[in-house]
């Protein structure tokens, strides 16, 4: 790696570490420098910059742009005007130098045709909230005198580009610029001095905010905020229904925030008023729409009120937001992309952010986050004047944007589903959260075992940005009512909803029937017929109030038809789970919420049951050495194989994908053949 290209990243990661100096996934940078090109053996000027969708804080090498300055600079000669611009961002690839490296972004052209060293684009909050300020050109000049310079709004792109290089040659005491409602660009002849720069305008528009601004820009407190624990049982209450609400056209995945920047702004009076602005930075409003959903009860209103509201307001966005896409559509706009809110906002609660994923979701409310820093900055000193409507929609509905979209990988079969697995600390739980997480499941692992959860979630979500936009861990007891209801609402609180229940959880006492206590028969049917029948009432209430269907799936056993020596508590437990999949098959059916089962048998390896003495009882009823039992058991199948946790897995997965849609009450064997034990 060249120092040029070190130098960059590095710079890169620290302004990126900092949500202060742009948000996740905005922004970009870029280097000057030559290599010799392999052809001719002669230095050739490239540009190295931060490629399309990247992010500053996570950047990679693989993720910069690397083009031929001269010839990027000769587009200048080629460039049809602003009405063909986006026809350039094809032309950047006629730039390219050498193979690999990130697709060149849409501000290739601000980083290659402006003269020097290194170049920042960021969107710091308190930049944008002097760029969507009412007097935002005359308040640069109030800020940072000459040495910062205004440019007007424009969407971003070639001519944005020749603007700013233009705007640089004119002010050669500038170090860089506000971007009128978008957000700030520095420049430097070194990677250190353009750093410094980007800095220098980030802390200096955060000190004149500081010291400059009027108190309460937000007007008056209107609505009080719950307490905690009240606002968090409220926002469980109400987040299924959102969610549903907010899928009506495309399903989504939720995040719920209560931070103290979001609980202020939703308390005050001119929040309404703020809110139907709408954001400005490009970067913001593509990720939370053009506007945010609003609810108009204080905190205290009754729950059914509340519920019945939001679904009024509900459909109001979505005429409003259909009637906006038409007023500014053009014959060879791109469709519209559904008309439900990306952002919904609750006084005293909080907000609720949705995405085609958890992580898409969350970042969508951080960026309403840093939009209300924006407007408190831009009221506190002025007042906030987001960029036009019409230009808000050029932006949502920019064709390159839809370009991105386009190429972006086929969703997985469980994308946008939230499953829950109980018992998903091992063996076939495990096994199941790990399957349904591959399969585009975000992933609830609910165990009693709070260590073991907490392991298979971690391991679920290696690699991820975050581990816990992808499975979150909660400990529960099954047999309890309260720690079920608890579960349920972390869950609720991590992803939004539940759409996929797994009820796994499960032990085994082997005994004969003498020697069957009471106690050993409560614990069974406490375990597994209460449990399950807890569960899935908890979870059928938050799919029933989503509207969106859903699945609940039962690990029976082949012992729920099956009657086997010393095993009467147990085949009684599993015998009542195998018809309450009946029964809540025939409940549920009207909800779409589907209602099946698998019956595995003789998953002994990785299994919790099987190492914490069932096992061992089973062998001796056997006559075999337990560390054979897999091998006995595969045996006396018809298939002669042995049966694992992933193949039960694989049955979960095969109900609650998109092939068997119609299918409901069915038990699915998953034993290798077992005759005795055929569905009749």
């Amino acid at each position: 790696m060249s120092n040029v290209i070190k130098e960059l990243l590095d710079r890169s990661h620290r302004l990126g570490a900092d949500p202060r100096n742009t948000n996740f996934a905005g922004g970009n940078t870029s280097a000057k420098g030559t290599e010799p090109d392999p052809v001719t053996g002669e230095d050739v000027e490239l540009l190295w910059v931060k490629g399309s969708g990247g992010d500053l804080g996570t950047l990679k090498q693989a993720g910069l742009a690397v083009l031929r300055l001269d010839r990027l600079r000769a587009l200048k000669g080629v460039y049809p005007g602003v009405e063909r611009e986006d026809e350039m961002v094809a032309a950047f690839d006629y730039c390219l130098h050498g193979k690999g490296g990130a697709a060149p972004s849409i501000d290739t052209a601000m980083h290659g045709l402006v003269e020097a060293g290194h170049v920042d684009h960021l969107h710091p909050d308190a930049g944008i909230a002097i760029a969507t300020a009412a007097d935002g050109e005359e308040l640069t000049g109030r800020v940072f005198g000459d040495r910062v310079v205004w440019v007007p709004w424009r969407r971003p792109g070639f001519q944005l580009g020749l603007d700013i290089a233009a705007i640089k040659e004119a002010n050669p005491q500038a170090i860089g610029c506000i971007l009128g409602g978008h957000g700030i660009t520095a420049w430097g002849e070194t990677s250190e001095e353009c750093e410094a720069r980007s800095l220098e305008i980030i802390r200096t528009a955060e000190a004149y905010l500081a010291e400059h601004s009027r108190p309460d820009p937000f007007g008056a407190v209107v609505h009080d905020t719950l307490p905690e624990a009240e606002r968090h049982e409220r926002a469980a209450a109400l987040f299924p229904l959102i969610r549903g609400l907010a899928s009506t056209d495309l399903r989504m995945v939720g995040h719920y925030t209560d931070t103290p920047e979001v609980l202020d702004f939703v308390s005050r009076a001119e929040h309404p008023r703020l809110a139907a602005l709408g954001t400005s930075c490009p970067d913001h409003f593509l990720r939370t729409k053009v506007a945010p959903l609003v609810l108009d009860l204080p905190p205290d209103a009754p729950l059914e009120q509340a519920a019945e509201r939001l679904r009024e307001l509900h459909a109001a966005y979505r005429e409003e937001y259909t009637a906006y896409y038409e007023r500014h559509a053009t014959p060879d706009s791109p469709a519209i992309r559904g008309a439900d809110p990306a952002i919904v906002l609750v006084p005293g609660v909080g907000m609720f952010s949705f995405g085609k994923d958890k992580q898409t979701a969350r970042v969508a409310g951080e960026f309403y986050v840093n939009a209300i820093n924006v407007m408190r900055g831009a009221e506190s000193v002025s007042a906030y004047a987001p960029i036009p409507e019409s230009e808000k929609f050029r932006i949502e509905y920019w064709e390159l944007e839809e370009a991105k979209l386009r190429r972006m990988p086929k969703p997985k079969p469980l994308a946008t589903r939230v499953a829950l697995v109980t018992g998903g600390g091992s063996g076939i739980g495990a096994a199941t959260a790990r399957r349904l997480a591959a399969e585009g499941a975000c992933v609830i692992v609910a165990d009693r075992d709070l260590g073991a959860a907490e392991k298979v979630a971690a391991e679920i979500g290696a690699g991820a940005y975050r581990v816990s936009d992808v499975a979150v861990a909660v400990g529960v007891d099954v047999t309890s009512e309260e720690q079920i209801t608890a579960a349920v609402r972390a869950g609720v609180l991590a992803f939004g909803g539940v759409d996929l229940v797994v009820n796994n959880a499960g032990l085994s006492l082997s005994r004969a029937l003498l020697e069957t206590t009471l106690a050993d028969w409560d614990l069974q049917h406490d375990v597994m017929a209460r449990g399950s029948f807890l569960v899935s009432r908890e979870t059928a209430k938050v799919m029933i109030d989503q509207a969106m269907g859903g699945d609940i799936v039962y690990i029976s056993s082949k012992n729920s038809v099956f009657a086997g020596p010393n095993n009467v508590a147990y085949g009684a437990a599993k015998a009542d789970q195998a018809h309450q999949v009946r029964l809540l098959a025939a409940e549920l059916g009207a909800h779409g919420i589907r209602v099946n089962g698998v019956n595995p048998d003789g998953v002994v390896r990785g299994s919790g049951i099987f190492a914490s003495g069932w096992g061992a009882n089973r062998a001796a009823v056997y006559g075999v050495e337990e560390e054979r039992l897999g091998e006995f058991y595969a045996q006396r199948t018809l298939l002669k194989r042995e049966v694992l946790p992933e193949h039960v897995a694989n049955a979960v997965f095969a109900l609650t994908g998109s092939d068997l849609t119609h299918t409901t009450g069915l038990h699915v064997p998953v034993d290798a053949g077992v005759a005795a034990a055929f569905l009749r």
